[in-house]
């Protein structure tokens, strides 16, 4: 018994040191049984990601103002879709979860809630003047940097809106900056104005900023109206401006309402120069607006895909690589685009791209980012979180928005 047990040991002790030689060479299954490479120093390297971070996207695409919101949701998901063909940021892959919320703010709110308690994301790209504002404290609490297509100026409140951060010039400082164009290059005594504007947080949002600066410079608002995001009809808001004969109206719109004011306007003969903030500006106003467009000036935050700039090549790429052309796309594609590219330069340089805090943090480490001239360069600070106050004006010619300023501010 003792002579079996012998041999038994020693066929043990064989097999053991022959299992030792192996040292984690790949099994006939092509796995490798130590579970990783071994580098020459010993230290375990994995192709492996360190994992996947999660970002929400809050998109309207079937409400009010989904005729500006469709594109720009277009241009956020097409960045991710590009940012995956350039492989892991950091070591870790970054995944967009995103979704209608129909413009409705009680829909943000429970998507909203999805993405923090099921999905785990590190930061939102969000939408709406309302819903933003809805959002900011919970945003705030929930400690989730958010970057919204809202550019309202009470997002600046730090106090109020630790998380949140601009990304273009507010709808206020855009209304300063064109009220600043018009006092400098109007002549024939003191400039008057009216504003056209929805009934809405995001139409509100710049109306009280742009009638206290009309006042510090000089300008004189002598009318406001008001006109529904979906009206088909501005006629009886028109010829309440026109008594009081205004030589510029500011219009705080997406393409719709704009097209029906500027169709309106020239069926009525009015003279007026119609001046568009940023989301009653690009090429999806033209068809709707036909002949009447022509004249119009808008705000430009972001630049149209047809400009020639560096910037651009990088999605002119990566559409190419799909079978897609860029000038099939609009100036909201390459906004949409943007945003994503600024919050994914922040995740860059956050020390933990993992958490809100981290990711907060990397984005306030932004300084001067060039965007290749798709739009103005933009700084966050601890101190800071509206990227910039700069934008650029363009005038409708030959059913072409064609920029004739560079950038200015006030």
């Amino acid at each position: 018994m003792k002579k079996v047990w012998a041999v038994l040991f020693g066929v043990m002790l064989v097999l053991g040191m022959l299992a030792g030689c192996s040292g984690g060479e790949k099994s006939s299954g092509g796995e490798t049984s130590s579970g990783g490479e071994v580098n020459s120093g010993g230290e375990k390297s994995s192709n492996e990601s360190k994992g996947t971070i999660k970002i929400g996207g809050l998109f309207d695409i079937t409400g009010g103002t989904g005729d500006v919101g469709t594109p720009y949701a277009e241009g956020e998901k097409a960045f991710f879709e590009y940012l995956a063909t350039q492989g892991d940021i950091n070591g870790y892959k970054i995944e967009l979860v995103g979704d209608d919320y129909a413009y409705k703010i009680p829909e943000a709110q429970k998507l909203y809630q999805k993405y923090k308690s099921k999905d785990k994301v590190a930061a939102i790209l969000g939408w709406g003047t309302g819903d933003t504002e809805a959002l900011r404290q919970q945003v705030a609490a929930d400690k989730l940097p958010f970057f919204s297509a809202s550019y309202s100026e009470t997002l600046k409140n730090l106090e109020e809106s630790p998380y949140n951060f601009l990304t273009a010039a507010s709808y206020s400082d855009q209304a300063r900056s064109v009220l600043k164009w018009i006092k400098d290059n109007h002549s024939g005594g003191t400039p008057t104005v009216a504003l056209i504007y929805n009934d809405t947080a995001f139409g509100k949002s710049p109306i009280e900023d742009a009638k206290n600066f009309a006042k510090e410079i000089g300008v004189d608002i002598v009318d406001e109206q008001i006109v529904d995001l979906k009206a088909l009809d501005a006629t009886s808001q028109l010829l309440n401006m026109e008594k009081k004969n205004p030589d510029y109206a500011i219009i705080q719109q997406t393409w719709g309402a704009t097209a029906t004011i500027l169709k309106d306007a020239k069926k009525l003969g009015i003279d007026t120069q119609f001046v568009g903030l940023n989301w009653a500006t690009g090429e999806g106003l033209l068809p709707i607006t036909g002949d009447a467009a022509e004249g119009f000036i808008g705000v430009v935050t972001h630049a149209f895909p047809y400009e020639d700039l560096p910037g651009m090549a990088e999605i002119k790429g990566f559409l190419e690589s799909k079978g897609e052309k860029l000038e099939d796309k609009n100036q909201k594609f390459v906004q949409g685009w943007v945003a994503a590219k600024i919050m994914i330069e922040g995740i860059k340089l956050a020390d933990d791209p993992t958490t809100g805090e981290g990711i907060r943090a990397g984005i306030e480490k932004l300084t001067n980012l060039d965007l290749g001239g798709l739009a103005a360069p933009v700084s966050f600070a601890p101190d800071n979180h509206a990227g910039t106050h700069q934008v650029r004006l363009a005038e409708v010619k030959n059913g072409k928005f064609e920029v004739f300023t560079d950038y200015i501010g006030y």
